[in-house]
């Protein structure tokens, strides 16, 4: 597989599983270090250059990268966590993402997996697939968080870690944290280093690192570019999902709607084009299951 591809397929994985989707006891200190970080986010949240309530973040070290996004979303918590409380609502949510093709659950191996294809017209039979296990540690009226792992991913990745974490606000609302990460080997960044300058020059994510001679502001790019756009477009899921987690057709507009308002960064096809692809992404799940 080229480094094209290598990077592609990685830069669209994200996937969540069921190995003991029950709740541990109480989490209170996530809760506190979430409503921490709330206060300390809630200035650039009110002035967001995203166009929302919204921080996004990203880092890479020798070793690792990590995305992740802090939001506001317009619904209580507890519409939240109905609409993620369980994997089979995580697959539904993630098969927003135009690169995710399937989605399936293992009761008997207590596994999510997901088909990840590197670009979205990618038959499904050359999509790479995914298996991780998770948990959900806390879904009170205080606190949702589930926590979603995997120790091997392909090309030399390893140690993938996903999390997604909520507190309630006042007047109906909620502050969630989004974020995920994986280890990196040697070979990976290495092709990672040939695809960017290559086929990945020009891709830019959203925070701001400078200033063009012309004023505008100059964008992140490289992986770091890479992994803030994933990062955007699964926040986008979760936003889209927990609105119409029981309207198809609804959260597929939410979601395409959502990533429009990001054209330089996010405007990979029509909404045409992605419509029929969900479409017949469901068709097709539909028609294998028993």
């Amino acid at each position: 597989m080229s480094s094209r591809s290598l990077v592609s397929t990685l830069m669209a994985v994200l996937a969540a599983a069921c190995c003991a989707w029950t709740p541990s006891a109480a989490a209170q200190s996530g809760a506190t270090a979430l409503r921490a970080s709330y206060e300390k986010l809630a200035p650039g949240l009110a002035t967001s250059p995203l166009g929302r309530p919204m921080v996004l973040t990203s880092a890479e070290t020798q070793r690792s990268l990590k995305g992740e996004v802090y939001g506001v979303l317009d619904r209580p918590l507890a519409k939240v966590s109905a609409a993620l409380d369980k994997p089979a609502h995580w697959c539904e949510m993630m098969m927003l993402h135009l690169n995710n093709r399937a989605c399936r659950l293992d009761a008997a191996n207590k596994t999510l997996t997901l088909s990840v294809v590197r670009k979205y017209d990618i038959p499904v039979d050359k999509a790479v697939e995914l298996s991780f296990r998770g948990r959900l540690v806390s879904a009170t009226p205080d606190y949702f968080e589930a926590r979603l792992n995997s120790g091997k991913g392909p090309f030399g990745t390893s140690n993938y870690r996903i999390a997604l974490e909520g507190i309630p606000l006042e007047n109906g609302k909620s502050f969630v944290h989004f974020s995920y990460a994986y280890d990196q080997s040697a070979a990976t960044a290495a092709a990672s280093r040939s695809y960017l300058a290559t086929f990945g020059r020009g891709k830019v994510g959203f925070t701001v690192v400078g200033q063009q001679s012309s004023g505008e502001p100059e964008l992140v790019g490289g992986m770091l570019g890479l992994i803030e756009r994933n990062a955007m477009r699964y926040f986008l899921a979760v936003d889209a999902y927990s609105e119409a987690p029981d309207a198809f057709e609804r959260r597929l507009t939410l979601w395409y709607s959502g990533t429009q308002k990001y054209p330089r960064q996010l405007d990979d096809l029509s909404e045409a084009e992605y419509l029929k692809l969900k479409q017949s992404d469901r068709q097709r799940q539909s028609a294998a299951r028993p």
